[in-house]
Order: C-alpha cells, then structure tokens, then sequence
C-alpha cells in the first residue's frame, strides 16, 4: 500500500520545480544499481594539509563523467555519520552510481562532490568509543577544517567555482546535523544546504538561526526524516521553527528509518535540486509524507499533515464499499489492496477542524483520532499547524490546572458539570483571589469545549506567563440546558440559562474557589449559541459584569426576532446604566464567512442606533474554532485591568 501512495502522492505533486526536469518524489528502482552501458565518473582519494588538526588530512573525490580541468565546476560537501569516515558514503551509499545514473538521464548539473572525515583530530579513525568525548567534539571543530583548510585546498587544486551560489553542503546522521550547524552557520558560504537525518548535534533553532532573515537567502534548504526514524522530532523542531519565521525550505518525509536506504534515496533528491533554478513558492508540497496530526491518538501514523496544509488520510476497512472523510467537503477514498483505504485532500485552513469517517454512508468517528464533542455528538478533529499558533503551543512557562467538578443545579434539579481553569500558582497562593471569566461554548458542544477543542488552559498560560493577561479563574460550564439546547432554542431556554448562571453556577465557582466576588473581577463571554447567552444574561444583569464577549453571534432572526427586540428595548430604557456598568463590551467575527456575520451586523447597526458603546474585532477563518481560540486570546488580555 506505501509503494502505491507514494505514486499517487508523485503524481498529485508533479511540476513543482521550474527546471526543465521533472523531479521524482522517490528513486525508481534500479537508481543504485551500476549500469555498465553509460559514461562513469571517478572517485579519488586525496590529502590536504589541516592547520586546524595540525596533520594531513583525507578525504574521497568524485569528479563527474566527461570531466575537464578546462572547465569549472560547483561543488557538494557529503559528510558521513557519527560511525563513518571519508569512506562511509563510498562503501554504504554508492554516490557514485547514483549520480552516474543521474547524469545518464540528463538530471544534474555537472558537479564535483567531496566526500571529507568530518571527526576532526590527529586519530580520526572510527575505531573505540565512537561515542567517547574527544571524538564527539571533534565533529564540531570539523567547521574550522572545512572552512579554513578544505575548501581553500579543493578551491586550489580543482577547476572550481569560487562563490557561495556554487557551493553545497550535506550530510546524513551526524553529518546532517554538522551540515546544518555549519551551512547556516556559514550561509555566506554555502547557498545549498541538505541534513538528511539530522542526529542530536544538531543546534536549537534559535543558535541556528540568529537571524532567521538571513537564511532567506538560501537557495535550498533541505531537510529529510524516515517517517519511522527515531531522530524525526530534531528535524521537525527546525522545520517547525522555519514555518513559524516563513523562512522557505523542503520537508522531505520518506518511508523508512535511520539508515541508508533512506539516505540514498536522500541524495538521488538532493543532488537534482542543486545548483538550478527552483520554485521556492512550491517548496511546501515537496515531500512523501506528512507528519501525524497532533489530534491523533498515541503512535497514530494518520492523519497526516503535509506543510501544505493538506492532510492524507488511511483508514483500514477491508469490507467496505465505499469510504469517505466529511470536512464539511467529502473526499472520496481510494481502496488499495491491502484494505486500507488513502486519499489526500485540498489544503486545509488554519487550526482545529472536526471531520467524520463516512464508511457505506455511516458517520463514525475516525479510530486514529482523539474524540471531541461537537456537532451534538462525539466526532474526531483534525489540527493543522500554521506560523504564529504559539500562542496555544505548550510551552515551558508555569501551568495552572483543568479542574472538573460536579455541582448540584437547583434550576435542572439535576447534577451538572463544569470545566474550571485555575491560574499558575493558585494552589500556592493560597491568601489570593482572583477574578472570574465566565465563558461558554456553541450550539451542539458542551462543558469541555473550551478546555479541549479551545485550548484555554494553554492560551491563559501563555498569556499570564507574557504578562500580557492577569491572572484569572475561567469557568465553562455546560450551557446545553431546557428544551432542544442545540439550535432551535428560545427565550425559555434564555431565560433558564440566565437564571442557572446566577442562582447555580457563579454561587458554586465563588463558594468552591477563591474567586473576587465584585461585577469588576467577573466577565462573561460566549461563542455562536454561548454569544447569544451571554448577550441575553449580560444585557439583563449589567451590574453583574464588567466586561463581556460575544464571539461569532448576534440574535439569530427571524427565529429570535421577538427576543431582540425586547432586548433592544431594554437597553434603549437603560442604555446609561449598561455603557456604565460594562466597561469592555466586546464583539468578534470570523470575517464575512461566519455564518453568524448577517445577524452580526444587524445587531451592531442597532447598537449603533441605540448609542450603546462595544468595540468590534475580526479575526478571518468562519465559524470555527481558530477563530475563537484567538477570540479568546485577545478578550483575555483585555480583562481585569
């Protein structure tokens, strides 16, 4: 089944480059084998004198078929693993063939590749602890070597190109994570940079990049993982930090893990992008394989996200007749004949998408992923990372807590539950108090909406930790209450709401936590249906609160025409009392997609009419969950101050 997904994603990714060549996502088979019917280019061991070492040194030279002195050449580093040698790529990896074969086909530009030792010291023979001290440090003096004494030599005695935009840089393993180090450590060196594998010495993204801006300057950055390679989260944590400061470069993902099957397959790629014209606009979609979504279960392998945006799926249903994905578009799935069941789809928006699994026209919830409750039942989600969605990553600052808790509602006379946020430190902290949000979740969602699919405890962390929001309390009960809560509600179910907020929910918060119990220190917002309540109680109970949020809503006409118009006479009657007592009415949308966005702008032009003070945001992306997380990180950083 991999072998043909491969195929089927080769296919949908064709044309990427503007080279005249068509580059293959994998090598076809047969791309190391030596082919005794074509022109072959030589391999030569040389010594050059290292200052930096203080002895002479060796490495491997491959000069290209129909070689002249006459003519230059741009050249390609190929460094070696932590076990290997000058001789490592030459014995396990046939670059010699490899190429050969390509320059047969017509794929490279002419090159010459030096193959060096990269453990830079007198012995630097792979022999003993490979692993000892000495040995490990000698990898990183390699740089000086390179530069000071290696380059200078091969610059000296080869028909070279001298400029960086002739000059390439690569590695598998710990050559990988040395190419990076010193090819962006160096751009003004190299302009062609390949980790294939990158190993553990591979640098933080921050000491790699200094001056992110400045590695737009490369021609290729390339950076390759087996998708069951161990070392995948080093390349991974540099790629995530390249789309977060949008600097272009390939993500290649191939089947396979840490070895030289990969690493061949590696260099058949890399040596076809260097040293031509490419299309850095398309480098997003240059790859076999995604990475797993963070919505998978544990050891999930799909969904996959491709830096594209897209997403493939694979789903075993070997007795199935027909099998699709619902994300709001459906896409078909194709069956493959081990059962399983693949298909890729267009490029997704940013963040949090619920998805179902259409199996014979039934919905269920896909196995791979985690379940969520939304669309008035559980179905699975789908994350889809994009540069600047830090604001809810984990990240190393102190965390509060997710505290769920059973309350007795005399309004249901019934047991009810709710997700309380409590800040950083609250445990500790044992003599502070601390204000209140109140805040609540859409119409076929509930109670643990805005600690799942939200993100809130992440989001508040971030932001309290920036010092950009106070520290808070943040209660999300379940606002699913009275007749048909999801959708065709009306003002019974309001008003059993508004009385439920009061008479059970904000006593049982202020009784069990140590929260301030004055209208300043409490807030109450509420996305879709949630916005709606939150219009409907804190229009009616001002005094109650300081600041409210209506995420994605307004009164939803015709249905609740009757509702806004006592409502737009209540404030007409007590406009001075609100503008008064609510000092942060605010109101968001996700832009002209929300499906919310008519009844948006009636309302505001009413409010307009009616002189009741708000201020308005709009965030694009719908009605969706992207759009409230990020509601939700402006709102709170406006609370309590």
């Amino acid at each position: 089944m991999r072998n043909s997904l491969v195929l089927s994603v080769a296919l949908l990714l064709s044309g990427i480059f503007v080279s005249a060549q068509n580059i293959d996502r994998q090598a076809p088979k047969g791309f190391d084998i030596e082919n005794k019917e074509i022109p072959h280019g030589k391999i030569d061991s040389i010594q050059y004198a290292s200052k930096t070492v203080g002895n002479t040194r060796k490495a491997l030279i491959y000069t290209p078929p129909g070689y002249k002195k006459s003519k230059k050449y741009p050249v390609l580093y190929l460094l070696h693993g932590i076990g290997g040698d000058e001789k490592e790529w030459f014995k396990n990896g046939t670059p010699q063939i490899i190429l050969d074969n390509l320059y047969a086909e017509g794929k490279l530009t002419p090159m010459i590749v030096v193959l060096p030792n990269g453990r830079a010291m007198k012995d630097d023979r792979a022999t003993g602890n490979i692993m000892a001290k000495d040995k490990v440090e000698a990898f990183a003096t390699f740089e000086k070597d390179l530069l000071n004494d290696l380059i200078p030599f091969i610059e000296k005695k080869y028909p070279v190109k001298k400029d960086r935009e002739n000059r390439a840089i690569a590695g598998l393993s710990m050559g990988g994570g040395q190419t990076l180090n010193f090819g962006l450590g160096n751009i003004d060196t190299f302009s062609w940079v390949g980790g294939f594998s990158s190993a553990p010495n591979t640098k933080e993204p921050q000491q790699l990049f200094p001056n992110p801006a400045k590695a737009k300057e490369l021609k290729l950055l390339f950076i390759s993982c087996g998708d069951q390679d161990g070392l995948m989260p080093f390349s991974k944590r540099t790629s995530d930090y390249l789309v977060e400061n949008k600097i272009p470069h390939i993500f290649y993902i191939e089947p396979g893990g840490h070895d030289f099957k990969v690493w061949k397959n590696d260099l058949y790629i890399f040596s076809q992008l260097i040293f031509k014209t490419v299309d850095q606009s398309k480098f997003s979609e240059f790859t076999v394989f995604g990475t797993p979504a963070d919505s998978n279960i544990r050891n999930a392998e799909f969904p996959q996200i491709l830096r594209s945006g897209k997403a493939m799926f694979k789903v075993k249903a070997p007795d199935a007749q027909k099998v699709q994905i619902d994300l709001g578009k459906k896409y078909d799935l194709r069956k493959e004949a081990d059962g399983c069941w693949t298909t890729t789809t267009d490029s997704l928006s940013e963040g949090f998408h619920y998805y179902s699994l259409l199996i014979d026209n039934a919905a269920v919830a896909d196995p791979s992923s985690k379940a969520f409750y939304g669309m008035g039942r559980f179905a699975s989600g789908i994350e889809v990372p994009f540069a600047g969605d830090d604001y809810y990553a984990l990240k190393d600052v102190p965390h509060g807590d997710i505290r769920i808790q059973n309350f007795f509602s005399k309004v249901t006379n019934s047991w009810r539950r709710v997700f309380i946020y409590t800040p950083p430190g609250y445990d500790k902290n044992v003599n502070e108090k601390y204000p209140a949000l109140y805040i609540l979740h859409g119409g076929g969602e509930d109670e643990s909406g805005w600690a799942t699919q939200g993100k809130t405890n992440l989001i508040l962390d971030n932001l309290i930790a920036e010092g950009k929001a106070k520290p808070m309390i943040v209660v999300m009960p379940d606002a699913n209450i009275g007749p048909a809560g999801f959708g065709n509600f009306g003002l019974r179910n309001l008003q059993m709401f508004e009385k439920e907020m009061k008479e059970s929910v904000i006593p049982f918060a202020e009784s069990n936590f140590r929260i301030k119990k004055d209208a300043a220190s409490r807030a109450l917002a509420g996305l879709s249906m949630g916005g709606i309540y939150t219009l409907y109680t804190g229009i009616q109970n001002s005094e109650m609160f300081s600041a409210l949020g209506v995420f994605s809503s307004g009164w939803m006409l015709p249905m609740l025409q009757k509702v806004a118009d006592d409502e737009y006479k209540f404030l007409a009657d007590n406009k001075s009392k609100f503008n008064s007592n609510v000092k942060n009415f605010w109101i968001a949308m996700g832009g002209k997609n929300d499906i919310a966005y008519q009844n948006n702008q009636i309302m505001m032009k009413k409010l307009d009419e009616l002189g009741v003070k708000y201020s308005y945001s709009e965030y694009a992306g719908g009605h969706t969950w992207p759009v409230w997380r990020n509601n939700l990180y402006q709102f709170a950083q406006l609370l309590f101050k």
